[in-house]
């Protein structure tokens, strides 16, 4: 043991330091399971974090705008597939109420998510809802996107309308697994095309993928982190995998991934790994590690994550937007959610980036433009 404490020991502090860890450090740090060496990992991706960014919070505003999705992936509860789910679209009136929040509550951003639809409509209609949201008095919202797979001309229409940043999750980065968790009609080499278009565009380009799927292995955890390096991201969204029973992975393993603490642990290790490989992108602390401890969001934050997105869509359709079980804050509102949120990262000893665009460092590095901060 002693063996191995001095060799995380000299791992971590290469990476603090700025040395770049190879995929054979990637896995030693993410196999790691003694409590005290996961305390010098989160400790060691905290001090990179402080190092390249602050301890600042950067909020987006999510607003869930639709669960009308044309995909049929097999881990998703709004599958095009489950016919038990209610489908609703939010009109762009409330979209313009919920950026209005965002506004009141100094958040600075707001993320518009959905299912994904690719059809003119949908494009006119987001991108209308951009224009508007852009001209709302009393605030310039930075607006992030994560609507699928689109045209380039789709990506630089809603580009043009004000969006600046782009979320779309790879779920993973191993075309194998990828393969497990589509129908064949989804391609994996048409995900990838969709980032690398995406940041031709101009976008801040993030993606994520699920950890501590059925089929994955710690390789194929490894080379999530080395896609996000290779593909040099600004912004990553990743989470531990939860099950929904409405769906065929669910069906198949009902009971995977139930140790909720281990679930959690992985998550965080991620977190960190990733912090310590890529040191200056955007790293969101997700609602999934918040379902799997009411402190999951907290412990992100403190091992390396930077961004939170706290749900400001209106109530009535949160149950439908359900793409794993037991998803918290279903039943709490903008305000209270809010309320609570700056309490917990007071508590931690973080404040909140308000006012703030909260843009990726990284971008700003990668192109030698100027961020919003």
């Amino acid at each position: 043991m002693a063996n191995c404490s001095g060799r995380l020991d000299d791992l971590l502090a290469f990476a603090v330091g700025g040395g770049v860890l190879s995929p054979g450090d990637l896995r030693f740090l993410l196999e790691l399971e003694r409590p005290e060496e996961l305390r010098k990992l989160y400790a060691a991706a905290y001090r990179v974090k402080l190092d390249c960014i602050d301890n600042r919070v950067r909020l987006r505003g999510l607003i869930e705008i639709s669960n009308i999705c044309r995909k049929n992936c097999y881990y998703c509860g709004i599958r095009s597939g489950n016919t038990r789910v209610p489908r609703f679209r939010m009109t762009r009136r409330e979209i313009l109420d919920a950026a209005r929040h965002a506004i009141d509550f100094h958040y600075g951003s707001v993320v518009l998510q959905g299912g994904e639809r690719n059809d003119p409509a949908f494009a006119d209609f987001i991108e209308e809802t951009l224009r508007e949201i852009k001209a709302l008095p009393g605030g310039d919202l930075g607006i992030t996107l994560s609507l699928g797979e689109q045209s380039e001309e789709v990506y630089r229409r809603w580009f043009e309308a004000g969006a600046h940043r782009y979320l779309l999750r790879i779920e993973a980065s191993n075309p194998a697994l990828y393969a497990k968790l589509h129908p064949s009609d989804h391609s994996y080499a048409e995900r990838v095309a969709a980032l690398r278009l995406l940041r031709g565009v101009g976008y801040q380009v993030g993606t994520g993928v699920m950890i501590g799927l059925p089929y994955q292995t710690v390789d194929d955890l490894v080379g999530d982190l080395e896609f996000f390096r290779e593909l040099d991201v600004d912004m990553i969204g990743m989470g531990p995998y939860i099950t929904h029973h409405d769906t065929p992975l669910g069906r198949e393993f009902p009971t995977f991934g139930s140790d909720a603490e281990r679930q959690l642990e992985l998550g965080l290790k991620m977190i960190a790994a990733a912090r310590l490989l890529l040191r200056n992108v955007n790293i969101a602390s997700t609602t999934a590690l918040q379902a799997l401890a009411p402190d999951g969001r907290e412990r992100g934050l403190l091992a390396g994550a930077n961004v939170i997105m706290p749900n400001i869509g209106e109530l009535a359709y949160r149950n439908g937007y359900l793409l794993y079980e037991n998803k918290p804050g279903t039943d709490e509102n903008a305000e209270t959610a809010r309320r609570n949120l700056e309490n917990a990262i007071a508590g931690i000893g973080e404040s909140i980036a308000y006012d703030e665009w909260g843009d990726s460092r990284h971008f700003a590095v990668r192109t030698g433009k100027k961020s919003r901060e």
